[in-house]
This record gives C-alpha cells, sequence and structure tokens, in this order.
C-alpha cells in the first residue's frame, strides 16, 4: 500500500521514501509513501525526479493501481528493493496545475450557479484546462460573464479548504449527493474540497491554499461538443 501524502499536503515538494517492489520490463516502482499524483480525475500526473545516493531517476509517468503507485522512471537499473529514496517533485508544473484545478472548482460554480448547468467532463494541462458542461447553449456575451464572475470570486481570495468526512455525512452535502451510486461502497471517507459559499466537491486532486494564488482566469475558446454539451477552455 502507497500512502498517498498528497492528500493531505500539495505543498511538499521533496520527501523519503522506500522502495517495496520494482518492475525491470515496465521500468516502474512502488513506494511506501509518495507526493506524486498519478494521472486521474481530468489531472495529469506530477513529473519529477527519485534520487538514489547521487543518482537521479527521472519520473516520466505516475499511475495508481489499487492501493499502490506506480512511478515509471526512464530506468531501473541500479535501484532495488528496500532502497531509500528521495523524491523532488517538478514544482513549477505542480503548482500551475493546483492553480488551474482550483480554477476549475471555481468556473463550474460560476456557470452552474448562472445557468443550472452541472459539469460533465474536465481535462488538465500544464498550460489551459477544459469543462464540458451539459448546457443547451451558451452566447459570447455570456461567457464574458462567466469569465468575468470567476475572477471576482478569486478576487476574494478565500480559503480552500481540504476535509475528510465519514462517508454517510459527505453524502448529506447536496453537491456530494450524486456521487452516492457512483463511489464505490468500499471508500467510507471521502475527502472534500470546499470554497466556502462558493463550491463543494469530492475531489481527490491537488488545489491551492487560497483563491488568490490562481491568478486570473481567461476563457480562450468554447465549442459545441454535440446536443447539450458544451466546452470551456481557459488559461491562467
Amino acid at each position: 500500500m502507497t500512502k498517498l501524502i498528497y492528500l493531505e499536503d500539495a505543498y511538499l515538494k521533496e520527501f523519503e521514501a522506500k522502495i517495496t517492489e520494482i518492475n525491470a520490463e515496465q521500468k516502474f516502482v512502488v513506494l511506501d509513501k509518495t507526493i506524486f499524483y498519478p494521472v486521474g480525475g481530468g489531472q495529469p500526473c506530477d513529473k519529477g525526479k527519485l534520487i538514489k545516493d547521487a543518482t537521479a531517476f527521472s519520473i516520466v509517468d505516475v499511475r495508481k493501481s489499487g492501493n499502490v503507485v506506480l512511478h515509471y522512471l526512464d530506468r531501473v537499473n541500479g535501484l532495488l528493493v528496500g532502497d531509500e529514496v528521495k523524491g523532488i517533485i517538478d514544482w513549477d508544473r505542480r503548482y500551475k496545475i493546483m492553480r488551474l484545478h482550483t480554477a476549475c472548482h471555481v468556473l463550474s460554480a460560476v456557470v452552474h450557479k448562472e445557468t443550472g448547468a452541472l459539469i460533465t467532463g474536465n481535462q488538465i494541462k500544464e498550460n489551459e484546462a477544459r469543462i464540458d458542461f451539459n448546457l443547451e447553449n451558451f452566447d459570447r456575451e455570456q461567457i464574458k460573464s462567466f469569465e468575468k464572475k470567476a475572477n471576482e470570486v478569486i478576487e476574494k481570495d478565500l480559503p480552500v479548504e481540504i476535509k475528510f468526512l465519514p462517508r454517510e455525512e459527505a453524502f448529506k452535502i447536496p453537491s456530494i449527493v450524486k456521487l452516492k451510486n457512483v463511489l464505490p461502497p468500499n471508500i467510507e471517507t471521502i475527502r472534500i474540497v470546499d470554497i466556502k459559499g462558493v463550491d463543494q466537491q469530492a475531489c481527490g486532486g491537488t488545489h491551492v491554499r487560497k483563491l488568490g494564488e490562481i491568478g486570473r482566469v481567461r476563457i480562450i475558446r468554447a465549442e459545441n461538443k454535440g446536443k447539450n454539451n458544451r466546452r470551456i477552455y481557459f488559461i491562467i
């Protein structure tokens, strides 16, 4: 089992861990704990490196498999099960993704408040993000208003709180209850990202501590992706 440190502290840039498994053919290692986010939920994986003694191994991909995290490396020669390694995250990349992910929550909340539309998908990249909504239509002026109102929320610099709630308590939150039949029943504790008065969502991603860290959102384009499916692309 890999302990997911990033769930509690997304600001850690370095950590020490022990290698518990090595796959030489696929070139991945499993650690007893990690700060590296595995791809999932529309968020890309972290990049960085593992260091053993004075030798650095580049992390090229990170994926979750059951209750362990697979750290794919440029090579595994020279590593052994039981080795102590130091992990260093590509912080500039991680922080940009954290800002974009939190911005997704703000923009989605604004669109939902203005139109009632629900988010149907999202994808975050290093330099831009997109969100899909189940919305019949929107026009240029509406899109401008979404951007303006999202930035007004961000300027309030509200705290972004991370909470871990028992399953039944989490499902008392209106915005979470729709996930009741989606989240596997074996998940007893649900991680909630809470922006007071703006948004409460079950989310396993990495986020900034205060909205002011996001900067300004700029919507760069919008697309129709079929009936009642609208997509917004934005940068920060």
